[in-house]
């Protein structure tokens, strides 16, 4: 029976949380079952009703009283489209639809499906992550920050689906075109003959791009000949800590030996011309896509033993897992990768399919009727 799926999330901005809603939209869409998406709206808006589905502005993530105002709107919006499933991505969007479900008669209520993206500071206002009939934690680690701060949540409705990474997208063994290369090497002609390690993450103090900084220096004292690459946009608040990253390379007489690189849309390429990856979150991050990213093309990967990250490395790659926030211990797994080049296998648990089929799946036995007495 083709159901009816609302997700609701703050906007359709550029984002993991956002890719995956337009994901399972598509895929809802593909199966014959119908999508809306309840947002405040956004660059991705076009893409999503071009793959089929349907978009409803309203902007939910608004951090206002106000905001409250929309709990109505989206109930009748629930109502009238007959939703069999309401799925919310984000705090605040969880509370408005939260409040329109609880108002709406138990016989007459879609499905409620909430998604833990992240570690959220605990509070009452985080807690309505774990209200969900149902609950997707995207990583065994999530599984476990909501078991542990939130004890009351009941583990049988806690479901763990990976976030995913579509190998065709991520193609094993895959080589920038020629054109590509040339244009790269006449931008870094710096790079030629250099050890290449990356570290893609936005610019924010917690992603680790200090500890980068400061990893490249001790490789390169010790004859490493390595080249490092800091590749990731910056809020316009962050100026000032791009601006400290610079002079804390220069300080310690890096500045030809690393690239700021800003945001890039050849992401895969860089990726896949490097030598090593690195993932130095200084905080355990909830998955962990760019070392799934790198591992898919069969990029080695350093990364900090934590998170989402380390349940990755520990199915794909264990080889480049290293205690959180050891550095020098990062040096070393450099120098090993350059002396003796790991092969990283061709497997990935972690596929795009696999998310979308749990996903569903998820939805589809939630609506199942249940059967009948006697």
């Amino acid at each position: 029976m083709p159901l009816t799926v609302v997700q609701v999330l703050p906007a359709l901005d550029a984002g993991g949380v956002e890719r995956g809603t337009l994901e399972v939209a598509a895929e809802l869409v593909r199966r014959g079952h119908r999508s809306i998406v309840v947002s405040g709206g956004g660059g991705l808006a076009d893409q999503l009703v071009r793959e089929g589905s349907e978009h409803v502005t309203l902007p939910v993530g608004k951090k206002s009283l106000l905001t409250l105002r929309l709990v109505p709107a989206l109930r009748r919006l629930l109502l009238a489209r007959g939703a069999s499933v309401l799925h919310a991505r984000s705090r605040l969007p969880a509370w408005i639809s939260y409040l329109a479900w609880r108002g709406i008669e138990p016989e007459n209520r879609p499905r409620f499906v909430t998604t833990v993206h992240g570690p959220y500071t605990v509070n009452r206002y985080s807690g309505i992550m774990v209200r969900g009939e149902r609950v997707i934690a995207i990583s065994g680690f999530i599984r476990d920050y909501i078991l542990k701060n939130y004890p009351e949540t009941d583990p049988a409705k806690i479901e763990v689906i990976h976030r995913g990474v579509d190998p065709d997208q991520f193609p094993y063994g895959h080589r920038p075109s020629t054109r590509w290369l040339e244009a790269w090497r006449a931008e870094n002609p710096r790079l030629d003959g250099k050890f290449i390690v990356t570290l893609p993450a936005r610019l924010t103090r917690w992603k680790g791009q200090e500890d980068f900084i400061d990893m490249v220096g001790m490789a390169l004292s010790g004859g490493l000949p390595v080249h490092g690459l800091l590749v990731g946009g910056h809020h316009p608040r962050r100026t000032r800590f791009l601006g400290q990253l610079k002079a804390r390379a220069q300080a310690l007489g890096l500045t030809d030996h690393i690239s700021f690189l800003g945001h890039r849309n050849d992401i895969r390429e860089i990726l896949a011309i490097s030598d090593v990856v690195c993932s130095l979150a200084r905080e355990p991050e909830a998955f962990g896509r760019s070392a799934l990213e790198a591992l898919c093309l069969g990029t080695p990967v350093i990364a900090y033993d934590h998170g989402g990250a380390a349940e990755i490395l520990a199915e794909i790659f264990p080889a480049g897992r290293i205690a959180p926030l050891d550095t020098r211990g990062a040096v070393l797994r450099l120098n090993e990768f350059y002396e003796s080049p790991p092969v990283v296998p061709q497997r990935n648990p972690f596929t795009l399919r696999r998310m979308l089929d749990q996903t569903i799946r998820l939805y589809e036995e939630l609506c199942r009727p249940a059967p009948a007495a006697g």
